[in-house]
C-alpha cells in the first residue's frame, strides 16, 4: 500500500492503535525500543575526551534498521513518536543519526495519551528533537555507566565474579542493609497499657489509660500498671469531658509513577515490574471490540500531579450524572508540585472516565481490569468532596486516674464511595461508635485489663515503603524504581520474604565495601543532589559533560584508593558435613547468584550439586516413609514436599504438624491467618484454638 508519511514509534502495540487513528497516507513501524546504544563489554566512554560516547547498532536489530532505512526512502516525511519522556526523546534522536534526517527538521510528534483526538492534534504540530531532553539522558546513561563499570570489575576482583554497582540500586541496598542493621542492634522495651470495658445504661463501650491528673502518662511496667489500678479503687468513672467535631478528610491526588507502583503493590499486590508491564499495555492500546485500539490512560511514567481542563470537565460532568451534585468537588486540589518533579505530563489517569472498568472489563485480562480499575477510581475519587466524620472524644476519671475513649462516624462519604486510601500497614480506617454521653454523668467498669507489651523494630522495606523512601530523599526518577527492585534481587543482594527486603550475606558484604570505599555512591543526600543537577540539564540550565566532569574527577581519585587498599575477600566454603554420593569426596556449602547450595568439593571432576533444603522434624503423611522438608516456589514463596520426590508427589502450601485429626484422621496443617496461625485439618472442618 502506497503512503505518504512514516511514522515510528516503540512498540508494535503503539503502532497497531496510532495507525488506526491517521488513515492511509501514514505508515506506523515500531523501532522496538532503542536501536543504538553503548556497547555491553566495554566502557565506551571516552574520559580522556571530554566524555564523548561510543553508540553502536544493537546487536541483532541490523536488520530491523535496514527495514527502516527503506521504509524511510520511500517517505515524503518521518515522523518520531517515540514515549514523551528523555528515554523516548533520545530514541528519536537515534533514529534521527541513523537514518540520516535532519536533527533541526520539525520531525518529533509528542503525545501525552493515545486517543484519536489527542494523536491527531499532536500531528498537526510536530517540534524539532529537544537537546536539552536528549543531553539529559545521556548524561544519566554516561554517569551509569562511569560508576558501573568502574566499580563492578573492582568487586569481581576483590569479592567474586558477576556482581554489579549502579548509582541509585547502590543506595537501595545500603537503605536495605541500614534498615537490617537498625533491625538487629534493636532492644526492646517493655511498656504497658490499661483498656478498658464500660457501660452506661445498657450500652457499652471501650476507653483506654490515658493519664493521671490530665497529664499523659507511661507505664513501664507491671508495677506502674498495678498502681493505676489501685488508685481507681472503684469501678464508677465521671464523664469529665465530651468534645465532638465535624473532621473533613480530602481525597488523595491522582496517580505518579510512585504513587501507583505503591499503591498498586498494597492493594492489589502487584510487583513493581509487573505494575509497570500492565500500565504499559494500557497505554499503549487495547482492542476493545469493533471499536478496536485504544489507549487507556495517559503515559505511566509521570512526576506530576496535574491534569488538564478537558479531563477535569470530563470527570465533574460523570460525577455529577452518576453520584450527583453533593459529590463534585469545584473546587478540586491542585497537589504541592513536588521540587524534583519536571511537571512535563499530566497524572496517570483514564484517557476518558466514561469507560469504566465495568463497561470494558470483558476486553481486559485480570491483571488489566485491576490496574485499570485502581487508576480510574484513584482519578474519580481525586476530583470528589472530601469524606465527613463527626468525632467524639470522651474523658473518664476517677481519683485523678484518666480513661480516654476516642470514637468516630462517618457522616458523609464523599470520595470514599468511589475509594479508599490505602496504607502502609494496609489496616483500613473504621467506625468506632460510641453511645451518646454527656459531661457530669457516671459510667461503670465491666472489666479492667492491663496488657504487657514490647516496643517493636523498625519493619523491614516493602516494594511500597522502599519506592516512597527513595521518591522522599529524591534518589531515582519514576523510570528508574522498578529496574532497581529489579536488579538487587536478580544479582541476590536482596530476597523478599514475607513481601519484605532482607539483605542476603552477599549483599551485605558488597553494601559494606562499597559504603567503605565509595561513600559518595551510596550517600543519600549525594546522590538526591546529583539528581538534582541532571534534571537542570533536561531544562537547559546546566551543560551535561560539565555534570560529568564535576563528578568524576573526584570520583576516580576514590576508585585508585579501592584498587590499591581493598582487600581481597575470600568467600570460604563451609563443609557440609556429608560425603558425596556420585565420587564420595566431602560435599561443602557454596554460595551461588540465588544463595547457598551444596556441592562437591572435587568440582570440576565431579558436578555433583544439592539444594539446601530445611527438615520441619515431620514424617511425610502420604507414604509415611520420606521427611516433609520446606521448599521454595519459583516466586520464592515457601511450600512443603516430600523429600522422596518424584516417588512420593506430597505438596502442601501449609506446614503439616505431625498430628492426625481427631475426627477423620486426615493430617493437620499450620496455617497463617491474619491474626496468627491456626491448626486446621487438610480434609474436614475441624480448627484448633488460634495462636497469636
Amino acid at each position: 500500500m502506497a503512503y505518504k508519511y512514516l511514522v515510528i514509534v516503540e512498540s508494535p502495540a503503539k503502532a497497531k492503535t496510532i495507525e488506526k487513528y491517521l488513515g492511509k497516507n501514514y505508515k506506523v513501524v515500531a523501532s522496538l525500543g532503542h536501536i543504538r546504544d553503548l556497547p555491553k563489554s566495554r566502557m565506551a566512554i571516552d574520559t580522556e575526551n571530554n566524555y564523548e560516547p561510543e553508540y553502536i547498532s544493537i546487536r541483532g536489530k541490523g536488520p530491523l534498521i535496514k527495514e527502516l532505512k527503506k521504509f524511510a526512502k520511500k517517505a515524503d516525511k518521518v515522523y518520531l513518536a517515540a514515549d514523551p519522556d528523555r528515554e523516548g526523546e533520545a530514541i528519536a534522536w537515534h533514529l534521527c543519526h541513523l537514518l540520516g534526517l535532519d536533527i533541526e527538521d520539525k520531525n518529533r510528534v509528542v503525545f501525552n495519551e493515545i486517543t484519536k483526538d489527542a494523536v491527531k492534534g499532536a500531528f498537526k504540530e510536530p517540534r524539532s528533537i529537544n537537546m536539552d531532553l536528549v543531553d539529559s539522558q545521556q548524561a544519566r546513561r554516561v554517569l551509569d555507566r562511569l560508576v558501573g563499570y568502574t566499580i563492578s570489575p573492582i568487586l569481581w576482583k576483590k569479592i567474586k565474579k558477576g556482581l554489579s554497582a549502579g548509582r541509585v540500586q547502590s543506595v537501595a541496598l545500603k537503605l536495605i542493609c541500614d534498615r537490617e542493621e537498625e533491625i538487629n542492634q534493636f532492644e526492646p522495651e517493655e511498656y504497658w497499657t490499661i483498656d478498658g470495658n464500660f457501660k452506661k445504661g445498657t450500652k457499652k463501650f471501650k476507653a483506654a489509660f490515658y493519664g493521671v491528673n490530665g497529664k499523659k502518662t507511661k507505664l513501664s511496667d507491671s508495677k506502674d500498671a498495678q498502681k493505676i489500678i489501685k488508685q481507681m479503687d472503684g469501678d464508677e468513672f465521671e464523664i469529665t469531658k465530651v468534645v465532638k467535631k465535624e473532621r473533613k478528610r480530602n481525597p488523595s491526588l491522582p496517580f505518579t509513577t510512585s504513587s501507583m507502583q505503591q499503591d498498586a503493590a498494597r492493594k492489589i499486590n502487584f510487583k513493581t515490574r509487573k505494575t509497570m508491564m500492565i500500565a504499559q499495555q494500557l497505554y499503549e492500546g487495547i482492542s476493545l471490540g469493533r471499536g478496536g485500539a485504544v489507549g487507556l490512560i495517559t503515559y505511566m511514567r509521570t512526576d506530576s500531579t496535574r491534569i488538564s481542563d478537558t479531563a477535569k470537565n470530563e470527570v465533574h460532568e460523570f460525577i455529577q450524572k452518576t453520584y450527583g451534585d453533593e459529590y463534585t468537588n469545584s473546587k478540586a486540589r491542585v497537589g504541592k508540585k513536588a521540587e524534583s518533579s519536571q511537571d512535563a505530563h499530566e497524572a496517570i489517569r483514564p484517557s476518558s472516565v466514561m469507560r469504566t472498568p465495568e463497561e470494558i472489563q470483558k476486553y481486559l485480562s485480570k491483571d488489566q481490569y485491576k490496574l485499570y480499575n485502581l487508576i480510574w477510581s484513584r482519578f474519580v475519587a481525586s476530583q470528589m468532596k472530601p469524606a465527613i466524620f463527626d468525632t467524639m472524644t470522651v474523658d473518664l476519671e476517677r481519683n485523678d486516674v484518666l480513661f480516654r475513649a476516642n470514637g468516630q462516624k462517618m457522616k458523609f462519604p464523599g470520595y470514599q464511595k468511589v475509594y479508599i486510601e490505602s496504607t502502609d500497614s494496609g489496616k483500613a480506617e473504621k467506625d468506632n461508635v460510641l453511645p451518646p454521653l454527656e459531661e457530669g454523668e457516671i459510667a461503670t467498669t465491666v472489666d479492667i485489663e492491663p496488657k504487657q507489651h514490647f516496643t517493636q523494630p523498625p519493619a523491614r522495606f516493602s516494594e511500597a515503603t522502599l519506592i516512597k523512601t527513595l521518591e522522599e530523599n529524591g534518589v531515582g526518577r519514576p523510570s528508574t524504581y522498578a529496574p532497581t527492585l529489579d536488579t538487587i534481587q536478580r544479582r541476590y543482594y536482596v530476597k523478599l520474604a514475607a513481601k519484605r527486603f532482607e539483605p542476603t550475606e552477599l549483599g551485605t558484604i558488597v553494601n559494606g565495601m562499597i559504603a567503605e570505599f565509595f561513600p559518595q555512591i551510596v550517600d543519600v543526600h549525594f546522590t538526591a543532589e546529583m539528581e538534582k543537577n541532571l534534571d537542570q540539564v533536561e531544562i537547559g540550565e546546566e551543560e551535561w559533560k560539565n555534570v560529568i566532569d564535576q563528578f568524576y574527577k573526584p570520583f576516580k581519585k576514590t576508585v585508585e584508593v579501592a584498587e590499591e587498599q581493598m582487600e581481597k575477600i575470600q568467600i570460604k566454603d563451609e563443609p557440609a558435613g556429608f560425603d558425596c554420593e556420585v565420587c564420595g569426596h566431602p560435599m561443602v556449602i557454596k554460595m551461588g547468584r540465588y544463595g547457598k547450595f551444596y556441592a562437591c568439593s572435587n568440582f570440576p571432576e565431579c558436578r555433583n550439586t544439592k539444594a539446601i533444603v530445611k527438615d520441619i522434624g515431620v514424617t511425610c503423611p502420604t507414604c509415611n516413609k520420606g521427611n516433609v522438608i520446606e521448599r521454595k516456589s519459583k516466586k520464592n514463596r515457601i511450600f512443603y514436599g516430600c523429600d522422596r520426590y518424584p516417588d512420593c508427589e506430597f505438596i502442601s502450601w501449609n506446614k503439616p504438624v505431625g498430628r492426625n485429626c481427631p475426627k477423620c484422621e486426615h493430617h493437620l496443617e499450620e496455617k497463617k491467618v491474619a491474626k496468627g496461625k491456626q491448626v486446621i485439618c487438610s480434609n474436614c472442618d475441624y480448627k484448633e484454638e488460634l495462636q497469636k
